[in-house]
């Protein structure tokens, strides 16, 4: 019913394809681009992870030190931590009443997500370059 006097958005809206969030469409597509994305990448986990029970410290980093696999671990935590940050954004703005406080569990999500996928990255890179 787009352009009819029941479509309650502004034609901007209608031309972006923005829910009342502002947001609907893209991250509906990236979630689900990252969940994609996860499965092949959290099976190669799951099989690197087999593959190390029982190894010590130095064959978990030489395994990690392939780039091959330090490029598929970095992609799992990037797809991982923006698949949570979009997830937890939804719940956020779907779920807490408030504007000040819904502002702020936004702002927090943002760095809390940042975070992790910095430590992630960081712990990836130590292990794998040995540094």
């Amino acid at each position: 019913m787009a352009g009819s006097k029941r479509d309650m958005r502004t034609p901007l809206g209608r031309v972006l394809a923005h829910g009342s969030a502002k947001s609907g469409t893209g991250d509906h597509i990236r979630q689900r681009i990252t969940a994609v994305a996860m499965v092949p990448l959290g099976l190669f986990f799951v099989g690197f992870i087999v593959a190390l029970t029982g190894a010590d410290y130095e064959t978990a980093r030489a395994w990690l030190g392939n780039p091959l696999v330090a490029i598929a671990a970095l992609l799992l935590v990037v797809a991982a931590i923006m698949h949570m940050r979009i997830g937890m954004q939804i719940v956020i703005e779907d779920y807490v009443i408030g504007e000040r406080l819904r502002s702020l569990a936004l702002i927090g999500n943002f760095f809390f997500s940042y975070a992790v996928g910095l430590a992630c990255v960081y712990a990836v890179a130590k292990i794998g370059f040995g540094a």
